[in-house]
């Protein structure tokens, strides 16, 4: 675990669960060693806070590629976490996040990923996109899928300061992509089933189509 993402846990973590006391379900179904990704939905910026906050494991979170070319604390503490650069533009510059991602994760690491692609807008699960299937399967690890609720009442959008709302992460039994994709219409099915996964867990309404884009990851 890198050193800075190690102190902020001591420090951030520990003041998220002092204050807001998350409640965690599931935690056995994330494999203790190994590369596994975790996909959940995605209500708030708070998202990755807490998920880091209670999960033993460092997780390598996307960010985007300008805060590694910015200020010098804006690199060292983007650096300094582990995490993994993501072009918002789409198309071929967002692919480079995935081949950075595939040896983290061959190398035992753990990446989250939102397959909705942003923050919903109304607190609704969105249609998933299929980057996290390929992405597992390119890498050759399971899928964790992980449900959230009340982060988004404890940092909605576009509010400047955090507020006190319960907070709960359900984490799910792995779901295996090897040997079960043998095209696009494959890779589709997966994806479903997995944000079907990701809706038990969250108990969101979900919306079969695919979320207004704000960029906060790869498709």
């Amino acid at each position: 675990m890198p050193p800075l993402y190690a102190l902020a846990k001591l420090t951030v973590g520990n003041l998220l669960r002092l204050f807001w006391r998350p409640v965690v379900e599931g935690l056995e179904h994330v494999p203790r060693r190994g590369g596994v990704i975790l996909a959940g939905n995605h209500l708030s910026v708070a998202d990755e806070l807490f998920l880091a906050a209670v999960l033993p494991r460092h997780i390598a979170f996307w960010a985007k590629a300008e805060y590694f070319s910015g200020g010098w604390l804006t690199r060292t503490l983007v650096s300094g976490v582990g995490a993994i650069p993501v072009e918002r533009g789409g198309g071929r510059a967002a692919l480079a996040a995935f081949d950075a991602a595939v040896p983290v994760l061959r190398a035992g690491g753990v990446v989250a990923v939102y397959p909705e692609g942003t923050r919903s807008p109304d607190g609704r699960l969105y249609r998933g996109r299929t980057g996290v299937v390929r992405l597992a399967r390119q890498a050759e690890v399971p899928i964790v899928p992980v449900g959230v609720t009340g982060t988004d009442k404890v940092q909605p959008i576009d509010a400047r300061l955090p507020r006190l709302n319960d907070v709960t992460f359900r984490f799910g039994r792995p779901l295996e992509v090897a040997g079960r994709i043998d095209g696009p219409a494959d890779i589709r099915a997966v994806t479903d089933e997995l944000m079907a996964e990701i809706q038990k867990l969250s108990g969101q309404e979900y919306v079969p189509r695919y979320a207004p884009k704000r960029g906060t990851g790869p498709a």
